[in-house]
């Protein structure tokens, strides 16, 4: 590669957490980010380092996890797509491939995260979904869950939703939009912010989740707010009804703008 500048690309890339212990590299542990490198490295013939827009937990899906790397190898989009993805296993695949400006970064660009939440609400436990949505077999009440999202709605202090072990400076966030919707028992939660602490977006499916069986009313979610007390927040959601959607970044990056997902596409 001799003294050739080196081009940054950006990748969307999605996979199955299901079998992954999160995005992060670590040792002795099968993870996402080592799954990708190892295939990038391939067609790059050289060791190459990934950075995402947001790290997954053990079992979080991505529908469009961000990443970008830098390479000297001169290799068309083409290829980068479809020889990256050769050397994929089944759960993650490769979405597409371009170059983008030296100043690009997949995590501190972005100035908007999206992520949903599945809850399938039956009596009996599911086979199919069983990696795919979380399941209670308590009737969930839709219009009470609405309720207390919209208290979530804003700018807050959300340390009564994050991990006690968060790192981030900050504990405030502005969550755009919160929705939830229902089909046939199958919640969805859908929600988008400016970004996002340590188990937040499960941390809020737990105290929705709670409102929805009837075990604490609406305004519950206010008080937590108010309290910024994480030990009284409730259970964490399980990881696995979580999906990183995408992430947002400045038009000038000229990044492929998707439309969502559809639930059936997911399922």
């Amino acid at each position: 590669m001799g003294g050739e500048q080196a081009t940054r690309f950006a990748m969307g890339v999605e996979y199955d957490g299901s079998a992954f212990h999160g995005w992060q590299r670590q040792h002795g542990a099968r993870t996402a980010q080592e799954a990708l490198e190892q295939a990038v490295s391939a067609v790059a013939d050289h060791q190459v380092g990934l950075r995402c827009a947001g790290r997954t937990d053990a079992g979080v899906h991505a529908l469009e996890q961000v990443v970008h790397f830098d390479s000297r190898a001169r290799r068309s989009d083409r290829s980068w797509l479809l020889g990256t993805n050769a050397n994929l296993p089944g759960d993650v695949s490769v979405l597409w491939v371009r170059p983008v400006q030296p100043d690009f970064h997949a995590r501190f660009s972005a100035v908007a995260r999206h992520y949903r939440y599945l809850i399938l609400s039956q009596p009996t436990r599911p086979a199919l979904l069983r990696r795919r949505a979380v399941w209670t077999h308590y009737p969930l009440r839709l219009d009470l869950m609405r309720q207390a999202a919209h208290y979530l709605v804003g700018e807050h202090d959300f340390s009564s939703f994050r991990a006690l072990g968060c790192q981030a400076k900050s504990p405030v966030r502005r969550i755009h939009y919160l929705d939830l919707s229902e089909q046939r028992g199958l919640f969805q939660l859908s929600i988008g912010a400016n970004g996002f602490l340590h188990h937040m977006v499960r941390n809020i499916a737990g105290v929705l989740m709670s409102v929805g069986r009837g075990e604490a009313p609406p305004y519950w979610v206010r008080d937590l707010l108010q309290v910024r007390d994480r030990t009284q927040g409730g259970i964490t959601a399980p990881p696995h009804g979580l999906y990183l959607v995408r992430a947002d970044y400045p038009a000038r990056f000229d990044l492929p703008q998707r439309e969502a997902t559809p639930l059936s596409t997911i399922l």
